[in-house]
């Protein structure tokens, strides 16, 4: 191996043409392989002289019945977010009947994430679902390198290697933008995600091909990145308010970004929708309760978890290989536009 590296879970599975899963279970005796598999995977082991660590032989073996929650957010974060708590309810409830026991872990910092770390490489959990992903973060890499069975709420990208399941956030943007587009509103603008995020993107994309679609130049002077926040909805429409004052509509790619947006609106005295109607992203609890009631993106939070929590636990019970699930989205119209 290049620079006397040793090889791998990861590497076998590479060389034979198989799934980590699969490696683990030949390693361990497993007789839920193909024979042509096992072949493949024991002379992939012979050329690469591997040999097994305690991380690949518990992909089958030693088990927990226990899994991590990871969220790299702030306790603020996690209590002011209606996403997180619904997420949360959707996997509690599908590992209810599993006796699988969920650990909630929060990654705020650097020695938090050490500590996630070395609790998953000591196998004290036998799986990770991971919320809120970005860019950057080093966390999904690492544990993809470890073997650990994986599933993220969302992906990081199109070539996303490790399970996920995610929501229709291209589509449910166009859908949002179609809707004010039929309205009769030309001056559309949006409140971003966070651009270090594939669900940011893909809402902001999405508001790009509903403009596309219908023949209206998407104006770029429109763009105003968030963060998912109440109060960087109300700054991102401050701003879109001071640079394109002429604005008819918004679509603002989270409910608390739109109560973000409502309320500075309603600061600038600009009637919702008379003067500019509002469109949200998920159809939180939040959404039936703004004045006016919140038109949004329904995305099926708690399924998500749930479906997140049901694919750990047939890779960790079951040894099934990589899933990854798109949810469908629809739009829910309310007084706000």
């Amino acid at each position: 191996m290049a620079g006397n590296r040793q090889p791998t879970i990861k590497t076998v599975a590479a060389r034979a043409g198989v799934g980590r899963t699969t490696v683990s279970r030949v390693v361990n005796g497993s007789d839920l392989v193909s024979a042509d598999a096992r072949a493949r995977v024991l002379a992939a082991i012979k050329e690469l002289n591997y040999v097994p660590n305690s991380v690949a032989r518990g992909l089958v073996t030693s088990r927990t019945d226990s899994v991590a929650l990871v969220i790299p957010e702030s306790e603020s974060r996690l209590g002011s977010e209606p996403y997180f708590a619904a997420l949360i309810r959707g996997v509690s409830a599908a590992l209810a009947d599993t006796r699988t026991q969920l650990q909630l872990t929060l990654v705020r910092d650097q020695s938090e994430r050490d500590q996630m770390i070395a609790s998953v490489t000591t196998r004290r959990v036998d799986g990770v679902l991971l919320v809120s992903v970005h860019a950057d973060d080093p966390l999904p890499g690492m544990l993809e390198e470890m073997g650990l069975p994986t599933v993220l709420a969302g992906r990081r990208d199109e070539r996303e290697n490790l399970s996920y399941v995610d929501s229709d956030n291209a589509g449910g943007a166009a859908a949002a933008v179609r809707h004010l587009l039929d309205r009769g509103r030309r001056r559309i603008a949006t409140i971003a995600g966070p651009l270090d995020m594939d669900v940011g993107r893909a809402r902001l994309a999405g508001w790009r091909d509903a403009h596309g679609e219908a023949g209206v130049p998407a104006d770029e002077v429109l763009v105003q990145g968030g963060d998912f926040t109440e109060e960087g909805g109300r700054r991102a429409m401050r701003s879109l308010l001071e640079r394109a004052p002429d604005l008819d509509a918004v679509f603002a790619a989270s409910d608390l970004m739109a109560v973000g947006a409502l309320a500075e609106l309603r600061r600038q005295d600009r009637q919702v929708p008379g003067d500019v109607a509002v469109v949200g992203f998920e159809d939180s609890v939040l959404a039936r309760h703004t004045h006016p009631p919140l038109t949004t993106v329904r995305q099926p939070v708690e399924e998500l978890g749930r479906t997140m929590a049901r694919i750990l636990t047939d890779i960790t019970r079951h040894g099934a290989e990589r899933q990854q699930v798109t949810l469908p989205t629809r739009l829910v119209v309310r007084e706000s536009s």
